[in-house]
């Protein structure tokens, strides 16, 4: 039997690509384990999955100042030795990593335990969790060619960001009645992140007058962020949050407006989407998300507006840019190389278990 663990946790980002990974490792004959924190979202997506799930203690390391920094070294520390108990109880052959802070302890253990370690790293400078853990690991994956220069050249691959499968087979039409939508008017599908983009919502309602003569609009804006007094609006239908419907409403929708999360971005990139990427700002987050803008767009693959010059004409110009090049986008993406992520890190993880 051979054997693989799993990890990553904190958000669907370092969940989706594990994901998109299980139903070939199982047609390759793995046993497969998932390790993550005692409630993390990574719990419900595992358990879903029908994997085999295991909890571990997890804390956040910080770059700036909080009390938790006080406690929380002493739950990775005790995580650690979970992971190490579970490493013998579950005996991998391999671990893959997709990041997160619960994956710490969980590399740190498997190297304890002279397990091979593949991990994943998503964005184009890597977090602080896979900084601890790239000594560890055998080999890393890239997402973003310009990720390699701080990666250690005998264990960087350019591999891209793992898929899901389903994906792929969206019904357009499937898409168009779960809206209520007609098929002769082309659909903006705004996506703000599972915790939604306050700024970017309020412009898109701002034009829905002007938008809706053109376009019927799908807008995900985020847990807690609906809008009650658009839910009758004719060629607009706004969700929370969407889970099983999602492959459909992307083969529907003709252009996306979206954050520019690393594994989001990818899957807009593989589905060939010409997108508008509207990145998290720097004060709210590491600056990853603009960098992997910044990426995308000098590749051709998409524009970016950034949030602090957001506002309802520059959306509106972007929109009609985009529309009007939509060719020029979709053929950039053609061109891309990163459309082998899944089987580049099987052959890793091969590569990895028989050594």
């Amino acid at each position: 039997m051979k054997r693989i663990l799993l990890t990553g946790g904190g958000t669907a980002g370092h969940v989706t690509p594990n994901l998109a990974l299980i139903p070939h490792l199982k047609k390759n004959g793995y046993d497969i384990s998932y390790i993550g924190s005692y409630e993390g979202i990574e719990k419900g997506l595992a358990e879903a999955a029908g994997i085999p799930y295991y909890g571990i203690s997890s804390g956040k390391l910080r770059r700036y100042f909080d009390i938790k920094n006080f406690s929380d070294p002493f739950k990775v520390i005790k995580g650690f030795f979970e992971a190490c108990s579970l490493m013998r109880k579950l005996k991998p052959d391999v671990v893959f990593s997709k990041g997160g802070f619960v994956s710490v302890p969980v590399v740190l253990a498997a190297k304890a335990g002279k397990i091979p370690c593949i991990i994943h790293e998503s964005d184009i400078t890597p977090g602080l969790a896979n900084k601890i853990c790239i000594p560890a690991a055998k080999k890393v994956c890239a997402n973003f060619p310009e990720t390699m220069k701080y990666l250690p050249a005998e264990k960087a691959v350019l591999a891209g960001t793992p898929i899901r499968e389903e994906l792929f087979s969206g019904n357009r039409i499937a898409g168009l009645d779960f809206c209520g939508f007609s098929a002769n008017k082309p659909v903006l599908m705004v996506v703000g992140g599972s915790t939604g983009a306050k700024a970017l919502n309020e412009a898109v309602r701002n034009l829905l007058p002007t938008l809706l003569r053109d376009y019927q609009i799908i807008h995900l804006c985020g847990k807690g962020k609906a809008a009650e007094e658009y839910d009758n609006t004719e060629g607009y239908r706004q969700f929370e949050y969407v889970s099983k419907e999602m492959k459909d409403l992307f083969a529907a929708s003709d252009l996306v407006i979206s954050r520019a999360g690393a594994n989001a971005i990818c899957e807009l990139l593989a589905l060939r989407k010409p997108n508008i990427l509207v990145p998290l700002p720097a004060a709210s987050s590491r600056g990853d998300q603009i960098l992997n803008a910044e990426s995308f767009e000098h590749q051709g693959y998409s524009y970016v507006l950034q949030e602090e010059n957001l506002t309802n004409d520059t959306l509106l110009k972007a929109i009609q840019s985009v529309t009007q090049n939509r060719e020029t986008y979709v053929s950039a993406m053609e061109q891309s190389t990163l459309n082998n992520a899944i089987e580049t890190v099987l052959g890793l993880i091969e590569e990895c278990r028989k050594k």
